[in-house]
């Protein structure tokens, strides 16, 4: 398919105008791909019925309007406009942006009398680099295609039987009980608990964790993150809870975490390569703080070294550490850091993991106070990357007579401390959504109530089941309601429960007993 154009008559002059402005000396064949260029950058979509224009201005045969580029600009219009490359009305779309780039070249030109072609061209490059290397990572799970997933992703089996989980006595030490995985009671299985440091919130949830563990027959799993880190006393005093959960405990930066989290990119499928790499930056970049130069180096640096990889093999930190250091030299920088302490600490397998057996056994992942922050963050970030893009890459565990099957347990601790900046809280906010399908349940535990409620989401609204502990800000009705999900109907019985609690009591929302009322943990 040859695509020989024209441009409209009143744009032949322009092209001559332009090109003595901003190429002196050229041929003309460059300032129409300049204009071209220009017109999609704008990201408008002609209408070929409205916006075509006559043809009897400058010809452009294919060869010398494309260059030694033609398939690239072919690519660009198939890309724009969704069409194959065979298309018959591509030629006629090429037109159309040649002579609306023209037009809008010449009224920057005619609008600025000392405005060189030198200013346009790299006023518009940088332009275009800034677009790029600001462009919003998108928190969308990256799917794997047939061929990815056969071989890469295992899938997890589901509990699809009630799973009752005694949460507490009432004073006249009768049961509470909740049933976790009921879709006749309740929309989800996620849980917000909050409470002051002593109250109980994490025992109450490590007890939570016994009993799906011995309830389900240890088919469904979790893993507990800890920002905060585990002391040896805490250890001692919660090992009865490692022993009934076979649960493995792991104490960053001491014994590595078992899976390499960059494994979540797709290796086969190149356009999933490239996202799961541009996502990979965006969490190095997120919780380290590095510019935009950086931001390239660290892609440009990953891309190569998976280009590097042979079969289904994936990078270590330290290889793409060592890239970093090509590229870079010896200078000083704060992602050369980022990268020298992953390394370093050696935190995560260079393995992948095939059978799932990560997703298949029970941790506890203790991050250090020692550790520097940015890498306790980025480390959280990456596993629980890891973990949503792999569940989101299986089949939907289903409801069966009325109980979601249920495959894994995501707590996490210390949430007010995690989810501070918007990336995060849009991440969250994601996985909460879409995750719960798969069979997953989030628990998320803070010490206050204030950290639920971003002015952008509401993150208790997410998790239908609330339990409230003692909190500092117990005057705040509002907050609280809000927190809960109550009215004001029952709003004056959770101000009276609040104002008489003590550490191990707790309130709830719970649709299996009385919302508000005052029960022992």
């Amino acid at each position: 398919m040859l695509v020989n154009i024209r441009t409209s008559e009143a744009n032949k002059v322009i092209v001559q105008e332009l090109t003595r402005r901003v190429f002196p000396g050229a041929a003309e064949n460059y300032i129409s791909r300049v204009a071209f260029a220009f017109s999609i950058s704008k990201g408008v979509k002609l209408d070929l019925e409205n916006d075509l224009k006559d043809s009897k201005g400058k010809e452009y045969k294919d060869d010398i309007l494309f260059g030694n580029y033609r398939q690239y600009y072919i690519a660009i219009v198939c890309q724009h406009y969704g069409l194959y490359k065979t298309d018959k009305d591509i030629g006629r779309y090429i037109k159309m942006h040649i002579d609306h780039g023209l037009e809008l070249m010449y009224k920057i030109f005619e609008e600025n009398a000392n405005y060189t072609g030198l200013d346009f061209l790299l006023e518009n490059i940088e332009i275009g680099i800034d677009r790029l290397m600001e462009s919003e990572v998108s928190n969308d799970p990256i799917i794997f295609d047939e061929q990815t997933r056969h071989s890469r992703v295992k899938t997890k089996g589901y509990f699809a039987q009630p799973i009752k989980l005694k949460v507490g006595k009432t004073f006249e030490n009768e049961d509470i009980f909740f049933n976790l995985n009921d879709t006749s009671i309740h929309n989800n299985a996620h849980i917000a608990v909050a409470g002051n440091s002593g109250t109980g919130k994490t025992y109450f949830a490590n007890n939570l964790l016994k009993q799906i563990t011995k309830e389900t027959n240890n088919q469904v799993h979790f893993i507990f993150l800890d920002f905060k880190g585990l002391s040896e006393e805490d250890e001692k005093s919660n090992a009865d809870f490692f022993e009934t959960t076979k649960c493995e405990l792991i104490k960053a930066p001491y014994k590595k975490f078992p899976v390499n989290p960059i494994s979540f990119i797709d290796n086969i499928n190149e356009k999933n390569k490239i996202m799961g790499i541009s996502k990979f930056v965006d969490i190095i970049s997120s919780y380290s703080g590095i510019g935009k130069n950086q931001q390239q180096t660290l892609k440009d640096a990953t891309k190569e070294v998976f280009g590097d990889m042979k079969g289904a093999n994936y990078p270590t930190f330290q290889e793409i550490y060592q890239k970093v250091l090509e590229k870079d030299g010896d200078k000083a920088s704060t992602l050369r850091e980022i990268l020298e302490n992953l390394s370093e600490l050696d935190l995560f397998s260079s393995d992948i993991d095939s059978s799932n057996q990560f997703l298949n056994r029970n941790y506890y992942l203790s991050l250090s106070g020692d550790l520097p922050k940015n890498i306790r963050f980025t480390s959280v970030f990456l596993i629980i990357n890891y973990i949503y893009n792999t569940f989101m890459n299986m089949d939907k565990a289903l409801i069966e007579e009325n109980y979601q099957g249920m495959r894994y347990i995501l707590l996490i601790d210390e949430a007010h401390t995690i989810f501070k900046e918007k990336k995060s809280q849009d991440l969250l906010e994601k996985i909460l959504r879409e995750i719960r399908s798969q069979g997953v349940s989030v628990i998320l535990l803070s010490q206050g109530i204030e950290e639920f409620n971003q002015p952008s989401f509401d993150f208790s609204s997410m998790c239908e089941t609330a339990f409230l502990f003692d909190i500092k800000d117990k005057t705040n009705l509002k907050m609280m309601q809000k927190f809960m999900g109550v009215g004001d109907k029952d709003a004056q019985k959770l101000k009276s429960s609040m104002e008489k609690i003590q550490k191990y009591q707790l309130v709830s929302n719970l649709k299996e007993y009385k919302v508000g009322e005052l029960f022992k943990a």
